[in-house]
């Protein structure tokens, strides 16, 4: 009851500064834009990069990984390029929409608001 009774009482000050907080987040939603996250999937094989708009703004397959490929082109080869793919963008996307949090939870001073992680992408 105490705990709800806090985020009653936070809610109504953000709500009291409603103008300074669409600022805030309009300006965080700008600065999400050039933040980004890596992952990496096969011991760095391949490592990619989302950004907080959870968009792949890079890839990058080790050198070696596609020369190997070229000498040998099995099917298995290719599928498992596939999955380190998969897997370094899941992990991005991941650590992506955990930064995103954090700068949401930094906007409202850490107030849960209900939706606010479907509005972000989470």
């Amino acid at each position: 009851m105490f705990d709800q009774m806090k985020n009653l009482k936070q809610l109504a000050g953000l709500m009291g500064n409603a103008g300074e907080i669409k600022a805030k987040f309009e300006a965080m939603q700008a600065e999400l834009e050039n933040k980004t996250a890596e992952a990496d999937a096969g011991a760095g094989a391949v490592r990619v990069t989302v950004n907080g708009h959870l968009r792949v703004v890079g890839v990058h397959i080790d050198p070696a990984m596609t020369t190997a490929l070229v000498g040998s082109g099995t099917e298995a080869d290719k599928g498992m390029v596939e999955e380190l793919i998969a897997s370094a963008t899941n992990a991005a996307m991941a650590k992506a929409q955990l930064m995103i949090k954090d700068e949401m939870a930094s906007v409202t001073g850490g107030l849960n608001l209900p939706g606010m992680d479907q509005l972000m992408g989470g």
